[in-house]
């Protein structure tokens, strides 16, 4: 099929592009209900109706995760105040949040964290680390990596053993580097690959029980 420009038409690539649009309005939509610090009924059907209308967005993640979470909150017609204090949760692993009023596990919460944790085994093995960590800066933990005889890979791809999420990786997803590498990751373990998607948590947990702390870097 040819489009109005002469070219071949790509329907997955428009439908990437379409789900990348849908789902950077859907940020900037819960950033509005996140606005004022709360969320009713009337925000809460907004959403589901919204993404009831981008359906090819709602069936991806984190989209999927939110409407999951908002079908469930919406069933009786109204929100309690734990479903309340949960769906924004919900939100703020989607937009951001804010790092300072939320614990760390709050903070990957929404994030794939493999369940349960995977024990971490470093020699010969691949890491992959996106997001802010707040034991420092990446490189740091890339370094510890290589001192234990274990290979920092840049990318994600199918052989890639762990992905590190930082503590503070949900507040960069937004479609930028870090959330295609958490995409990539998804799908390839969604395909049967051996992928660990671990949290920052559980590598310096592993790291400090070899005695190497980061902290001592």
């Amino acid at each position: 099929m040819i489009d109005k420009d002469g070219q071949p038409y790509n329907s997955r690539f428009n439908a990437s592009l379409r789900t990348d649009r849908d789902v950077d309005e859907l940020i900037g939509l819960c950033k509005g209900v996140l606005a004022d610090g709360a969320v009713n009924e009337l925000e809460a059907k907004f959403l589901s109706d919204w993404l009831d209308r981008h359906r090819e967005c709602a069936d991806v993640w984190p989209a999927n995760v939110l409407y999951s979470r908002i079908t469930e909150v919406l069933r009786d017609g109204k929100i309690a105040a734990d479903e309340e204090r949960e769906l924004l949760q919900v939100l703020m692993g989607l937009t951001g949040g804010d790092a300072r009023q939320l614990n760390a596990a709050a903070l990957t919460t929404n994030l794939p964290i493999d369940n349960p944790l995977p024990d971490i085994v470093f020699s010969g093995r691949s890491f992959c680390f996106t997001g802010k960590f707040i034991t420092g800066p990446r490189e740091v933990c890339a370094t510890t990596v290589t001192q234990l005889g274990g290979v920092v890979a840049d990318n994600v791809k199918k052989d890639l053993d762990y992905l590190v999420l930082g503590v503070i990786g949900s507040r960069d997803w937004a479609h930028t580097a870090f959330g295609r590498k958490i995409e990539k990751a998804v799908a390839y373990k969604g395909a049967g690959e051996g992928i660990h998607i671990i949290a920052e948590e559980h590598f310096v947990a592993a790291v400090t029980q070899l005695g190497n702390g980061l902290e001592n870097r």
